[in-house]
């Protein structure tokens, strides 16, 4: 699958040279010899870990533009778009006042990295509150519509459903909700086979589903 973030951190301060999916101009913000971006990088993370306060601001200035397109590629909306860009800029600093930077001419790379965890971990935490949101949250973690996760995070959470049904100390809750959730198996077949009617099986469900809640969120 393409990395969303490829091609699509132009991070000159020259709208007009940063469309999203265009090949980056380089991360500049003058005409100035693309390659000369390394030695601009270098150069302001030396600056912050010396305590250099305009070449905070100078790095703000220089990449905000390129993250928040970034950001929104990736699906943020404008508020959260935000929200991360003074996230993943504070993360930044902090590593750039303390331990620094490796290869510090890789400047924008780090930053990139670190806008797409931020956003990630977001979109992580969003599909643990709405996976609960109604009577069928097991069934929507085990195969959320492409809308709400791309590829990766369906087969995450799906990954951690299982293991996590696994894990149930009750064996009558793991037949439950493997047989019923991931093996879509008839609520008729599976109450004959653990000797239920409808509502015992409804009652063994339910008190399934808070355990596996609890376990989730633990």
């Amino acid at each position: 699958m393409r990395d969303p973030a490829r091609n699509v951190l132009p991070f000159s301060e020259n709208p007009e040279k940063g469309r999203p999916g265009s090949r980056p101009s380089g991360d500049k913000v003058d005409d100035k010899d693309p390659r000369d971006e390394a030695a601009v990088a270098a150069d302001i993370v030396r600056r912050i870990a010396e305590g250099d306060v305009t070449a905070e601001e100078e790095l703000f200035e220089r990449y905000r533009r390129g993250l928040l397109r970034l950001l929104r590629h990736l699906g943020a909306q404008p508020d959260l778009a935000e929200d991360l860009l003074q996230h993943t800029l504070c993360t930044a600093l902090k590593r750039l006042r303390g331990e620094g930077l490796a290869e510090p001419e890789r400047l924008a790379g780090f930053l990139c990295h670190t806008a797409r965890n931020l956003y990630f971990n977001d979109r992580r935490k969003t599909v643990r509150r709405q996976t609960w949101s109604d009577s069928g949250e097991l069934a929507q973690a085990v195969a959320p519509s492409p809308s709400q996760l791309d590829s990766i995070l369906r087969d995450e959470l799906a990954a951690k459903v299982r293991r996590l049904i696994e894990e149930l100390p009750i064996e009558r809750d793991r037949q439950v909700l493997r047989r019923f959730y991931l093996l879509g198996e008839p609520k008729e077949r599976i109450c004959a086979d653990l000797g239920l009617d409808s509502l015992d099986f409804n009652r063994v469900l339910s008190r399934a589903r808070k355990r596996f809640k609890d376990l989730f969120e633990s």
